[in-house]
């Protein structure tokens, strides 16, 4: 059985952790840099979801320090979620790869419309 397909942030979530141990300024971030700015996680979603990522086993706590008087909570990668997330790159690269397949293969813009004519004019 298939995994269903990672929703966006959960795979820029667990691609930011893929380079290491962040903590959740950090992996906000890093998902707005890998995502191109596109993606801006607010405080309040990234800890949802790395509460859901933590109990699926994807993450686990890395360690905590204290900065200026807070605590400062890094995550990780488990080997779990470091398998889920190659195998959902993979997934989305078959894909990229097949839609340029057939975007090479597409005739150009107006070829299927003359022929149509051409065709159908006798």
């Amino acid at each position: 059985m298939s995994e269903r397909p990672m929703q966006e942030p959960t795979f820029l979530i667990l691609t930011a952790l893929a380079a290491g141990p962040q903590h959740g300024y950090g992996v906000i971030s890093d998902v707005a840099e890998i995502s191109g700015g596109r993606v801006r996680l607010r405080a309040g979603t990234l800890y949802a979801a790395l509460d859901r990522l933590r109990s699926e086993g994807l993450i686990a706590d890395d360690r905590e320090e204290v900065v200026d008087g807070r605590v400062r909570r890094y995550y990780r990668l488990t080997d779990a979620g470091g398998s889920r997330l190659a195998a959902e790159a993979e997934r989305l690269r078959r894909h990229a790869e097949a839609a340029s397949a057939r975007l090479r293969a597409r005739p150009a813009h107006g070829t299927l419309f003359r022929r149509g004519l051409a065709g159908g004019a006798a």
